[in-house]
């Protein structure tokens, strides 16, 4: 799952080698925690939320059907 949310996060980015996926996972869930450079968090987050939504959509359809737990994907500065 890190590779699938670097490889649509590293295109969207001017840093790529500044993106990291750090994964946590608890009882009845996954957190992936998205890292990317301070002057690319608006090109991640997009108008109202918009691409980081759709990285959301793709990486829980994804997800979804391999896992029976709950994925949740963080963006931090």
């Amino acid at each position: 799952m890190k590779e699938l949310i670097l490889t649509i996060v590293k295109p969207l980015v001017d840093y790529p080698d500044e993106v990291t996926v750090h994964e946590a996972e608890e009882d009845h869930q996954i957190i992936y925690k998205l890292s990317v450079n301070k002057e690319d968090i608006g090109k991640v987050i997009g108008k109202k939320g918009r691409v980081a939504k759709a990285i959301r959509t793709v990486v829980y359809a994804a997800a979804g059907s391999k896992q029976h737990k709950k994925i949740h994907l963080e963006i931090i500065e």
